[in-house]
């Protein structure tokens, strides 16, 4: 089989409106058969995918051959400029604005109690009815309600900004939705931007304010486009890392159960959520210099689709890969990256998701899926249910 610049549509199906339901099948078959395919890209000119484990690790792991410049012609054309294209030690000074918030050390003390109060806040909405969808009353708004605290944003604008943050990442299917969306994140943000330079707090924004690389200080677009990027990032991630481990836990009776009477079974959960059903399907990179991959000659600036969903059940390296299995045992995911890029905010995706699905469990006694409505997990790009719907003991 020989696939000749086909696009993405054409090749696993779906379109704006009907989200692609299964790629893992295709991705099987461009394992086997063509793992580096030739693909056109939204300029007509022919890109590649990648789908093999080894191909994907190798592109994440090697900035001075794969570089992240490629998403300046993608998503950086409603964020602005940001870290997700920019490389080597740009990006490092870049990434080590916003670390410090999000390491470990500051995930500590009086935060995991403001995460799981932010739980509890929207639990407290539904838990009496027995019925909810957890995808429009949980999963969506939660995580961004915390990392609107995080950056000192309103917490009780976090489903818009979600909104927002959705239709930024439309941009390569319809412009003017992402185009919309970055102008209304600009006019919302500009003002509290001022507002910090004025007025600095101790929240995330005051740091990009107050921050300098090589011995200048952000202008405010340059925060502006920062802020995009993080509110994107804190609510697209783990809203569906959230919807698709209680997914995986309730399509897994028996192994929800262990969960529930054994909590520390829960990271596991999580971790092979990440694996199964990666919420960031797929990144972008450009090649600085001609490389081969599968056997495959790829020259110098050609564009590549690296498929982190399809290495990450790669067959090779995976026993049984389409299975949700707690207990498995083997190689690690890549679905927070690897090497200089990796996922800045893993470790406070990772903290969201253990205290909300706790506090889920907690709070809704034989917590379930409701056999008459359907649910399922959905997307390319990014992957997860887009409705939950759930019965339980009020």
């Amino acid at each position: 089989m020989t696939i000749q610049a086909t696009t993405t549509e054409e090749l696993f199906g779906g379109s704006q409106m009907s989200p692609i339901e299964n790629p893992y099948s295709v991705y099987r078959r461009l394992r086997k058969e063509e793992p580096v395919c030739a693909l056109a890209m939204m300029d007509q000119r022919v890109g590649y995918m990648l789908t093999r484990f080894d191909d994907v690790y190798i592109a994440l792991k090697d900035d001075e051959v794969f570089s992240n410049r490629s998403n300046a012609n993608g998503i950086g054309i409603v964020m602005g400029r940001t870290i997700v294209e920019m490389d080597g030690r740009e990006h490092l000074r870049h990434r080590n604005i916003i670390t410090p918030a999000l390491a470990p050390r500051a995930l500590r003390g009086d935060f995991p109690r403001l995460v799981e109060a932010t739980a509890h806040e929207l639990i407290d909405k539904f838990a009496g009815r027995g019925q909810a969808d957890l995808v429009e009353e949980f999963t969506f708004i939660y995580p961004l309600q915390v990392f609107t605290q995080i950056l000192g944003l309103d917490p009780e604008m976090a489903a818009t900004f979600h909104r927002w943050a959705i239709d930024l990442s439309w941009v390569g299917r319809d412009p003017q939705r992402g185009l919309k969306a970055s102008q209304l994140l600009a006019e919302h943000l500009q003002p509290v931007v001022a507002q910090r330079r004025a007025e600095p707090t101790d929240d995330l924004i005051s740091r990009l304010v107050s921050a300098e690389v090589d011995g200048r200080g952000l202008a405010d677009e340059e925060v502006v486009s920062f802020l995009r990027l993080l509110v994107m990032a804190g609510a697209e991630t783990t809203y569906h890392l959230m919807g698709s481990a209680l997914f995986g836990l309730m399509t897994h009776p028996e192994q929800l159960e262990e969960v529930r009477q054994d909590r520390s079974q829960l990271d596991a959960a999580i971790d092979e959520t990440l694996r199964w059903e990666s919420p960031v399907q797929i990144v972008t990179r450009e090649t600085l210099q001609p490389t081969v991959l599968s056997g495959v000659e790829i020259p110098a600036g050609t564009e590549l689709i690296v498929g982190v969903g399809s290495a990450n059940r790669d067959e090779s390296h995976f026993e049984d890969p389409d299975r949700f299995d707690l207990h498995r045992k083997g190689p690690e995911h890549i679905a927070f990256g690897f090497g200089k890029h990796y996922c800045a905010g893993s470790r406070l995706a990772l903290l969201e998701a253990r205290v909300g699905i706790t506090t889920l469990l907690d709070r809704l006694p034989k917590l379930r899926l409701d056999p008459g409505q359907d649910a399922a997990v959905v997307g390319m790009a990014f992957r997860g249910p887009n409705r939950l719907p759930v019965l339980f003991d009020a």
